[in-house]
């Protein structure tokens, strides 16, 4: 001990030292301070879960609603400098640097919102934090996590019943059910880049959507961006545009397409044996190996061509023999369709990709009426019209810059997502903070009924609920407490469809104003953030794991 302490340069008085003797009445306390200091470990441990999650919910709650601001993401990489500005939750979310484990399920949870449903991800994480923030106040009146589960168990029950009350389905009428889907894509996009332009682009993505007649493969509609013009000059292409060139000298035009879709290689075959060298005693016989080479070419060709295709895409490139042969026997070749456009080629067209040519009575052979080349702007791109999948359609979008079309295509793809799932179940709910207010009346008339600490639970669900229109509001300048009372005022006198109207600062009527979402959307939101925060509320210590240990040999 003595050395370690004059390492550090500390000195050591020996005789002080020397005299020091442990007071052996006060170990018999150790197990107690022991079990005093876990139990403080665990406190801070549900501390530190509340703090992470409500501070993840705090970052994207002013992004919510049609008055939300967008944020800026800067990457720090060493080779990647670039930005991006989104109001996206799930994009936000994926973009932030996270320690904090219960920050990571606010993550995790914005992710499979949008996966499942595509909008509704800044919504969940909100909805979760108000739900943490609720349970903090609630755990420092000494109330048990578990008994705030179970309450919060029951209010959940209560909304969900709630909200399939005041779900209407349109959908054995085309044109209210076309009407309905409109009115979802136009709320969608009101908190979006495209909210100006809402009423446009909401008819261009329902167009896509109902193309699909029913399939929901976002497989078959391909977004295409080019940079130029104004958002307003998008536009929807019904046909598959693939952002590819035409071989020299090549067909530009071909009608009755037969389309051989292929991921091989074709350059030159060589001896690829990490390596290896020929030696030769004559340039004589360097250029016989040369034509074996491109006689082993030759044969692959003749192959590809005897599966009698006037078309021929391959993932990879093409180099230039095999280019002249498809070229004098007139087949359109497009090389390096990349492994997503290949791939989404032979859904929309029906053929295979194939890598081997030995069998063509067992390749199925791609088709459309007819491949062009068209022009975009200033770009020339590759368009496929009358596709053997008929719902195949393209949306070709055109901006100012980069970062105007990408979240143009993230403001459009939270659309046709929203609208598909929709069209899976067509049940849809009014918007407008709406449904949360009626949610949490329903909580409301509940907890009157309900003995014991479980009441308070139920009430602080409630509450969280009834924040989500608060921020809102919030969002867009206006006296969230003022709105948010007229509207338990109006729900109360049984103005059940009754909302926020954020473009003049009052409540109005959601049916007439036209604000919808579907209810899809709305039940992934509210099960979601309130398992998510249950979760986290069971949390009473945080453990790091050792990493695993690797095996001997490895």
């Amino acid at each position: 001990m003595e050395a370690a302490f004059v390492e550090s340069g500390t000195t050591v008085d020996k005789s002080t030292a020397s005299s020091f003797q442990p007071n052996l009445k006060y170990l018999q306390f150790l197990p107690q301070i022991t079990t005093i200091i876990f139990n403080h470990q665990g406190e801070n441990a549900r501390l530190s879960s509340f703090v992470g999650a409500i501070a993840i919910a705090d970052l994207v709650k002013t992004t919510l609603g049609p008055k939300g601001m967008d944020k800026i993401l800067q990457r720090i990489s060493e080779h990647d400098q670039s930005i991006s500005v989104t109001n996206d939750g799930a994009t936000i979310l994926k973009s932030v640097n996270i320690d904090n484990a219960a920050a990571k399920v606010l993550v995790d949870i914005a992710k499979v919102q949008d996966d499942e449903v595509g909008d509704g991800t800044t919504s969940v994480a909100v909805l979760c934090g108000e739900l943490l923030r609720e349970a903090e106040d609630l755990i420092n009146q000494r109330i048990h996590p578990q008994t705030i589960a179970e309450g919060w168990r029951l209010a959940r029950k209560a909304a969900r019943d709630a909200l399939d009350a005041s779900t209407r389905d349109n959908s054995a009428d085309d044109a209210k059910f076309r009407e309905d889907l409109l009115t979802i894509a136009r709320t969608t996009l009101s908190s979006k880049l495209l909210t100006y332009d809402k009423d446009y682009f909401a008819n261009l993505a329902v167009d896509a959507v109902m193309r699909l007649r029913g399939s929901n493969n976002l497989d078959h509609i391909q977004v295409l961006k080019k940079a130029g013009g104004h958002l307003r000059d998008s536009y929807l292409e019904e046909g598959f545009l693939l952002d590819k060139k035409i071989g020299v000298g090549q067909p530009k035009r071909i009608e009755n397409a037969k389309i051989l879709l292929a991921n091989t290689s074709m350059d030159t075959d060589k001896i690829k044996i990490y390596g290896s060298r020929v030696r030769v005693d004559s340039l004589n016989k360097v250029a016989e190996i040369e034509e074996a080479e491109k006689q082993r070419m030759r044969q692959k060709c003749d192959k590809i061509m005897s599966h009698g295709c006037n078309v021929f895409i391959n993932r990879q490139l093409i180099y230039n023999l095999p280019e002249s042969i498809f070229t004098e026997n007139g087949i359109m070749a497009i090389e390096h369709a990349d492994f997503d456009g290949i791939e989404r080629l032979a859904a929309v067209t029906g053929g295979e990709v194939v890598s081997t040519f030995d069998r063509p009575d067992l390749v199925t052979m791609g088709e459309c009426d007819i491949i062009e080349e068209v022009m975009i702007g200033e770009d020339k791109v590759i368009r496929l019209g009358g596709c053997k999948s008929g719902e195949a359609c393209s949306i070709v979008l055109r901006g100012a810059s980069s970062h105007v079309l990408d979240e143009a295509e993230r403001s459009l793809h939270d659309a046709l997502c929203i609208l598909t799932a929709t069209v899976k179940d067509p049940r849809i709910i009014c918007g407008g903070g709406c449904t949360e207010v009626l949610m949490a009346q329903a909580i409301d008339r509940q907890v009157e009924a309900t003995p014991g600490k479980k009441a308070l639970a139920m009430a602080s669900f409630a509450r969280a609920l009834r924040q989500l229109p608060a921020i809102v509001a919030d969002n867009g300048g206006y006296d969230s407490a003022e709105l948010v009372t007229q509207l338990r005022a109006a729900h109360a006198a049984g103005k059940n469809t009754h909302g926020l109207d954020m473009y003049n600062g009052t409540i109005g009527d959601m049916l007439e104003l036209g604000v919808a979402e579907a209810y899809k959307s709305k039940l992934c939101v509210l099960l979601s953030a309130s398992e998510a925060a249950e979760m986290i509320l069971r949390v009473d210590d945080i453990i790091k794991c050792a990493p695993r240990a690797r095996q001997e040999g490895y």
